[in-house]
């Protein structure tokens, strides 16, 4: 009997076999089979790590464009100094504050942060909180403090103060011990060069609409808002472990709006979790536009973000704070957040989450501002980020061909490149083959 020798066939085939695994080739599954920790956030990766002040003698200084790593203590409030010089006296200054609890803390519902600037005399311009609601789940919470040109306190340039503050609640002795770290990304919006109107905008559409219809596509969000994977008009799908958050973006011009509704998958068990799917729409500078949660039983469910109007510079002179926040043209976000809770009821997962994403509105031309913001063109709809928002060809209108037209040329390209590199492979392979056989004509 002829012993089995291992031919350079067969060392090829093996690599082969692997890189087309590797490649995606063979029709695997497109989200994994279990579930793995939840990513922690992702942090801007050019951020300056500064330590708070407990007094504003020795408050570090934050520069608008730049982001900014912290961390506060339990119970803690630090101090930072924001300064605007005689160019920037009339601008308006925001300075968001993300607080980031480590994934084992406890928190309950009215934990959070807030923030407030406040000028030399230690006049408050402005006061905002975030708390983790009805999710009872630590994750990313945003908090906005600003400092708001044309109004009758907080006037002029010099060095106003940002105070961060823990809400640290607790409920029987169960808040959260430990230290939260922080991303703070400070924008100035420069004033008008004309003046414009100052009214609110009048009546808009309100009604809710339906829901897009469609095969979903798979976009797995980022985990940060620097990290945030831009979208448009689509039906869109992603998995979510329980803590875990994703950040996607969506480029809105000034006269268009987005709608958003989140539908989470069913699973088996029985029981309710409160909050288990919280979706929220943050602004170009992190400001809470909206948010919902939903409750669950295990059922598919969704949960919708309010009907909103479109961006325009007058929202800002709205009462309600969801128009406020959608006063000026950018990128916004759209924050998906799985309770840590659905674990215990649930189980681990991966839960599938679509999320239907509408755009629709008159895009036109914003106001003039009189100099540029601070980072540069955080108040425009970048065509970059346009090009690159992946739009679906089924469940969708068909937007204006540019995304499609980039999305299928990287495709084409990183399919063709695919294929060449399998193509060579199989070429070395067979060339192997040959050279064994002729080498080996009884094998």
């Amino acid at each position: 009997m002829r012993r089995h020798r291992r031919t350079a066939w067969g060392r090829c085939r093996a690599p082969l076999t692997a890189a087309i695994l590797a490649l995606g080739l063979c029709g695997t599954a497109a989200f994994p089979a279990a579930a793995a920790d939840a990513p922690g956030y992702a942090f801007s990766p050019g951020a300056r790590t500064v330590e708070g002040a407990t007094g504003t003698a020795d408050a570090p200084r934050l520069d608008a464009g730049r982001v900014y790593r912290s961390s506060l203590p339990e119970h803690g409030r630090l101090t930072y100094r924001l300064h605007l010089a005689e160019a920037d006296a009339d601008a308006t200054a925001y300075v968001p504050v993300t607080a980031v609890p480590p994934p084992d803390a406890t928190v309950t519902a009215t934990d959070g942060i807030r923030v407030s600037v406040r000028d030399a005399h230690g006049t408050a311009c402005s006061y905002a909180t975030a708390r983790f609601g009805a999710a009872l789940s630590p994750h990313p919470v945003t908090a906005l403090g600003r400092r708001e040109a044309g109004k009758a306190l907080c006037r002029g340039a010099g060095t106003y103060t940002v105070l961060v503050e823990r809400l640290d609640t607790g409920s029987a002795g169960t808040g959260s011990a430990g230290r939260w770290d922080l991303e703070i990304a400070p924008v100035l919006e420069p004033r008008l060069s004309a003046p414009a109107p100052s009214d609110a905008p009048g009546t808009w559409d309100s009604a809710t609409p339906e829901p897009l219809a469609g095969a979903p596509r798979d976009l797995t969000g980022g985990a940060g808002f620097t990290a945030a994977r831009p979208l448009g008009q689509g039906v869109w799908r992603t998995t979510l472990v329980p803590g875990q958050t994703q950040f996607y973006k969506v480029p809105l011009d000034w006269g268009r709006r987005v709608q958003a509704t989140a539908e989470l998958g069913g699973a088996q068990g029985h029981g309710y979790v409160g909050g288990a799917l919280d979706l929220a729409l943050y602004n170009p500078v992190r400001g809470l536009a909206d948010d919902a949660s939903l409750g669950y039983t295990g059922v598919r469910r969704p949960v919708s973000l309010a009907p909103l109007p479109p961006v325009e510079y007058a929202n800002r002179y709205a009462a309600p704070a969801a128009v406020t926040a959608l006063r000026f043209a950018g990128d916004y976000y759209l924050v998906l957040h799985l309770s840590d809770r659905l674990d215990g009821t649930f189980g681990r997962g991966p839960y599938d989450v679509t999320l239907r994403v509408r755009v629709d509105g008159r895009a036109h031309a914003g106001p003039g501002y009189a100099g540029r913001p601070v980072p540069d063109g955080v108040f425009t709809a970048t065509e970059r980020d346009a090009a690159v928002a992946p739009v679906p060809v089924a469940g969708g209108s068909r937007g204006d061909g540019t995304a499609l037209k980039a999305v299928a040329a990287g495709g084409f390209g990183l399919g063709t490149a695919s294929l060449l590199v399998l193509g060579g492979w199989t070429v070395a392979a067979r060339r192997a083959q040959s050279r064994f056989r002729a080498q080996n004509p009884t094998a």
